[in-house]
């Protein structure tokens, strides 16, 4: 059913590109494993996830004065007094950037819900987060309480948090290595896609008008059901289904249905040697993350072009904006270019550090690893997101055009970093990247146990540990072309 319902998810959104996508990957002979499922997948992920962290991004920018009078005119219902200018810029600094204090709040439950409830699971589950800050902020206005819209925006902030650590970590363990990075970056095209609605939805002639604006909040309710819906019809994680559930039935049935045949063994081998290297290794926490010198590897790889590119764009369109504020009393047409590097900002957003640095944490990390991976990234993010929502009123109120030079630093910074620092690494398994990054060789070894009364011996055609005269074997399978056997 999956495979049918991928392609039933491209048409049902309206979606021609999807469709075209769809149809030249799969017949592409470089990457000939993108299935419907596969695809389905990873836009209905995206699309009630991805995309809500971006139309939320830009979602309160268009109607900002009109939050502003509601903010006041609640106040002199309530106090018999209005606020004062920079009340008021604070009160909407805090609704701004509560939604990255939310984000942040969420990042920190990733690695109990992903271990609890699976990749899917998880993101099914925190729909009601969406639900419910949907409905408190757009019936906000009705019952004339402005600290709905604050709750509100922290709710669906606690679902971004979840759902931007959560989707890359899914996508990154039901795709081949091969379409692992194409993947990885289709949440960062939503997020795209999100802010690109928002700011056409806050247009004044749809609904950027006063008498619009709770309805302009509430609508990443309808994304969220569209992935509630369909989303469930797919399988879980085949890596989490066989390393931390330990259950091959349904590890073989989720291969089945994302790589579209019936013999998927080589890839269980390379899931099988992760499963034996972390046998005896629990889900490790963020401070045994932060302690552990053989996995922190997120300093020395990375998808370097993307980066560069995405960064240094950035850096060069924020400097662009900075010199035609600074001309636009004189030169007319500085206009235009202001509006164009709002744009190129945005379109180099896209390129790489929107999706790519969750991508890579998903790819540096081994599965013991991984869920304190993404709750170190997540926070970082939301402590930045948090930050930046907050004070950027106040540097753009005290620098004024100059305040986007901060963030021409930062860009360029990073961009130079990447160059010099990071590595380019692609089409490797988790646990060749992993291996990348052992100092020695000996370590890997012993790792494994080898060394230390240990030998590997492969078992029908899987790798078991041998101590002795004693063989270790784990189950075995055998695979035939109608259908797949089980056998211990």
């Amino acid at each position: 059913m999956p495979a049918w319902l991928g392609l039933a998810v491209c048409v049902w959104l309206k979606d021609s590109h999807c469709l075209v996508l769809h149809n030249y990957l799969v017949n592409f002979s470089g990457i000939d494993r993108l299935t419907s499922s596969l695809l389905a997948v990873a836009l209905l992920s995206s699309v009630g996830s991805s995309m809500l962290y971006g139309y939320n991004l830009a979602v309160v920018n268009h109607p900002a004065q009109y939050i502003k009078e509601f903010f006041n005119l609640t106040t002199v219902e309530r106090y018999g007094t209005s606020m004062s200018t920079e009340g008021l810029t604070v009160l909407y600094s805090v609704t701004v950037s509560i939604f990255a204090l939310g984000g942040l709040v969420g990042s920190f439950t990733v690695r109990m819900l992903v271990t609890k409830f699976g990749r899917k699971g998880t993101l099914v589950k925190s729909t009601a987060l969406v639900f419910a800050g949907s409905g408190l902020m757009g019936f906000s206005r009705a019952f004339g309480v402005p600290e709905m819209i604050i709750v509100g925006r922290f709710l669906t902030g606690v679902h971004s948090g979840i759902a931007l650590s959560v989707v890359p970590m899914y996508l990154g363990e039901i795709a081949p290595k091969n379409l692992r990075g194409f993947l990885g970056l289709v949440p960062s095209i939503f997020i795209c896609i999100g802010v690109f609605f928002a700011q056409i939805l806050g247009l004044q002639e749809i609904l950027g008008e006063e008498q619009h604006w709770p309805l302009f909040l509430s609508l990443t309710a309808v994304p969220a059901f569209i992935q509630l819906m369909l989303l469930p019809w797919f399988p879980e994680s085949p890596r989490y289904l066989l390393i931390e559930k330990h259950n091959i039935h349904a590890t073989v049935a989720a291969l089945k249905t994302y790589r579209g045949k019936a013999n998927n063994q080589e890839e269980v081998e390379e899931m099988q040697e992760e499963q034996h290297f972390h046998s005896s290794v629990q889900t490790v926490s963020v401070c045994e993350l932060l302690r552990d010198r053989t996995c922190f590897t997120i300093e020395r790889i990375g998808r370097k072009p993307l980066l560069i590119g995405g960064f240094g764009f950035m850096g060069i369109c924020c400097s662009g904006i900075t010199f035609s504020l600074i001309l636009q009393a004189r030169v007319p047409f500085m206009h235009y270019i202001s509006v164009a590097c709002v744009v190129g900002i945005i379109a180099g957003f896209c390129i790489g550090p929107a999706g790519v640095p969750f991508l890579v944490t998903g790819e540096l990390f081994t599965q013991s690893h991984r869920p304190a991976a993404y709750i170190v990234g997540g926070a970082l993010n939301w402590l930045s997101n948090f930050t930046v929502g907050f004070l950027f009123p106040f540097l753009q109120m005290s620098a004024g055009a100059f305040c986007y030079l901060v963030f021409f630093g930062v860009c360029i910074g990073v961009a130079v970093y990447v160059y010099f620092i990071i590595p380019e690494t692609k089409n490797k398994t988790f646990m060749e990247i992993s291996q990348m990054f052992a100092s020695t060789s000996e370590q890997e070894v012993g790792a494994l146990g080898v060394g230390a009364g240990f030998s590997l011996k492969q078992v029908n055609g899987y790798g078991s540990m041998e101590n002795g005269c004693t063989l270790i074997t784990e189950e075995s399978y055998t695979w035939s072309s109608d259908e797949t056997e089980y056998r211990d």
